[in-house]
């Protein structure tokens, strides 16, 4: 007979996270500090940006994770969590290079923005195993999976003359396939046949489609943060997305036999366009161009959520894995047209392959190994009855049962 009780986390999750956090300090005490030349306008041109991707990590994908009816608190709660986290720790990683050869690890907005979109990616993984796991999995996994990223584009930096914009390729697709490969190791019995929690209702899919918009809203400001020209990637990014939202309406109707949208298909897709426009923003150089990547990417996430079947519990695959390679594959095909040198053409084909091939290796190894180390007892997983389900993790007062 299963225990009544998920086990307690008392004794695992309250050291870990005071020894984290203590660490954090003290090596910000001894070797961080903050860059005191800025510019004045530069600052001012940045920190809205700032506070975009603040709005897009804490509200789009805290939201986003408060569909489940008994999960919300979880979801929107441990986002906060790993999302902090996170941060802290790319800030460190990042600014490896910087101590070793300076002494000191020096932060500006700039690198607080940086370290954000590295948390972003692990915002995406966790979507695939949301609800299956405890607070302590989801803080090893932040940690191991920011090592990750950092050292996949330490590799890809090191390895290849790659652009700092594929940083949005490396970050979708780093994340969705760390996350599919995670929720494979971790899979349950019970992930097919569907948790005995896991359900939705009106209400949190509403909040959930709360945390869309936000995400819709601000997406244009993802996309051109690491670019020159974002004028360009702001207009290419919006239209992109409006395309995406028409496009998985029309979609969703046309798989529904008395023509009624999916909700599920609406929200996970309308981001699709943005995704793949985002990671082949570097080719794209007329609207018309990113309009037919976000209606092929709406078409392929459609598709894809209806008929790829895996445990993925928010989506990941369709709305971060299938279009951010549909974009890396529309970036390759328009590089090479725009190329007058068909030596440079070939050069650049065997570089941006190269590139993809070294991020989903790195992606899935690490994923893989960050699984088994989830696998283990002694982190207390959730049973079966109680993944997707506050009260395991969250203390509710008038749930509380009076002696």
């Amino acid at each position: 007979m299963a225990p009544k009780y998920a086990p307690s986390l008392r004794s695992r999750l309250a050291p870990f996270l005071l020894s984290l956090q203590i660490g954090f300090v003290v090596v910000c005490y001894f070797y961080v500090e903050i860059e005191s030349n800025v510019n004045g306008i530069k600052f001012s041109n940045l920190y809205p940006v700032f506070q975009d991707v603040n709005v897009m990590v804490f509200l789009g994908f805290g939201f986003l994770s408060t569909f489940l009816v008994r999960y919300g608190f979880s979801g929107s709660g441990f986002n906060l969590l790993i999302a902090v986290i996170g941060t802290q720790w790319a800030l460190l990683l990042n600014g490896f290079e910087s101590w070793y050869y300076r002494g000191k690890i020096r932060i500006d907005l700039n690198s607080l923005v940086v370290a954000e979109m590295c948390t972003a990616s692990v915002l995406i993984s966790i979507g695939a195993v949301q609800g299956k796991t405890n607070p302590v999995h989801l803080i090893l996994m932040v940690l191991l999976e920011v090592f990750g990223f950092v050292l996949n584009e330490w590799l890809l930096q090191t390895l290849l003359p790659v652009r700092q914009l594929n940083f949005i390729m490396v970050l979708h697709i780093f994340g969705a396939f760390f996350g599919l490969v995670l929720t494979w190791i971790l899979y349950r019995k019970e992930s097919f046949q569907g948790f005995e929690k896991e359900k939705l209702d009106r209400k949190t899919e509403l909040f959930s489609m709360l945390g869309t918009v936000f995400l819709w809203m601000f997406w244009p400001s993802f996309n051109s943060i690491l670019t020159e020209e974002r004028l360009s990637a702001v207009c290419s990014t919006y239209l992109a997305l409006a395309v995406s939202a028409v496009a998985s309406v029309a979609i969703s109707a046309l798989f529904s036999p008395k023509g009624k949208v999916n909700p599920a298909h609406f929200q996970s897709c309308i981001l699709a366009g943005g995704v793949a426009v985002g990671v082949s923003m570097p080719a794209i150089r007329y609207p018309w161009e990113a309009m037919t990547t976000a209606l092929a990417a709406a078409a392929v996430s459609t598709v894809g959520f209806q008929y790829l079947k895996c445990h993925d519990t928010c989506s990941v695959l369709s709305t971060h894995g299938l279009p951010g390679l549909l974009g890396w594959l529309i970036q390759l095909l328009l590089q090479i047209q725009q190329c007058d040198d068909h030596t440079m053409a070939i050069r650049f084909a065997v570089f941006h392959i190269y590139a993809l091939l070294i991020t989903l290796a790195t992606s899935l190894t690490m994923g893989f190994l960050t699984g088994v180390l989830l696998k283990w007892d002694i982190w207390r997983p959730p049973q079966d009855k109680k993944c997707f389900d506050d009260q395991a993790f969250w203390k509710f007062e008038h749930l509380a049962v009076r002696k």
